[in-house]
């Protein structure tokens, strides 16, 4: 929102890249022009009508029942790890439109603690729901908690252009011991600059190895058990290759390697 309270607008082309349910603004004009692109219940016509950062954007024909692509990376995640978040609380870091906090809603999660540096971009539907606290306008590399009013037992992170190791030890501070992280790895702003290949993207199977195998060992280094990795059943923008990564904060007074009391180590 803006200093008057009122939603921020941006383009419908650029909104549907920004969700993930376009690779490029390219395509997401041809999939306007074709009429399949629904803001609200009616097809849009033109790809640079202003529409709200929080309205409701699908497109016709894709089955997907979370506000964003996000939330099938989520869906998938949780299915590998075989984690329930069934009466947990839980942080979204990087929130953005809403489709991790909306995955978490449907998969029974009691409250999310919707974290976003940016504003006005989470859906209206969850922004409306009693279960979510938005947090906006949040850097989380300087949040200290103030609005958490209760232990967080699950961390999801979803953050763009910056490096994992950046985020992941500041959100440690905001999450209980034995608590789970399940975070997304974008290989793309983890290498070099040099490393990245043409829009942006990383296809070297090795590089993706490597970047793993490093945010592994940092976890590790921060007393971190690595529960396991597994790829995004979707890619990112342009085919970006993705994955996941399933921490375990060590319990109060314990180690790395210890079980706690949820059962997923």
């Amino acid at each position: 929102m803006d200093i008057k309270g009122r939603v921020k607008k941006i383009r419908l082309d650029c909104l549907l890249v920004e969700r993930g349910l376009a690779e490029t603004r390219q395509r997401a004009q041809a999939l306007i022009l074709s009429g399949v692109v629904l803001v609200g219940d009616r097809p849009a016509e033109k790809a640079g009508i202003p529409v709200p950062a929080d309205a409701e954007i699908r497109i016709r024909g894709e089955n997907n029942p979370y506000v964003s692509r996000g939330g099938l990376k989520l869906r998938g995640a949780l299915d590998a790890f075989g984690l329930s978040v069934e009466g947990l609380v839980a942080l979204d870091v990087g929130a953005s439109t809403g489709g991790f906090t909306d995955c978490l809603l449907q998969a029974g999660a009691a409250r999310v603690y919707a974290v976003d540096v940016g504003y006005g971009q989470l859906a209206w539907k969850l922004r409306e729901d009693p279960r979510v606290v938005s947090i906006e306008r949040t850097n989380i590399r300087h949040y200290d908690g103030a609005g958490i009013a209760e232990g967080i037992d699950i961390a999801v992170v979803d953050a763009s252009f910056i490096s994992l190791k950046l985020i992941i030890p500041p959100v440690l501070k905001l999450i209980r011991g034995g608590a789970v992280l399940l975070v997304l790895v974008k290989p793309q702003f983890e290498v070099g600059k040099g490393e990245v290949g043409k829009r942006g993207v990383v296809r070297d199977p090795e590089l993706h190895r490597q970047v793993l195998c490093g945010i592994e060992s940092f976890c590790r280094g921060l007393g971190l058990t690595v529960l396991g990795s597994c790829e995004s059943p979707l890619t990112g923008p342009a085919g970006n290759r993705e994955f996941f990564i399933c921490l375990r904060k060590p319990p109060e007074g314990g180690t790395a390697g210890d079980t706690g009391d949820n059962g997923w180590a």
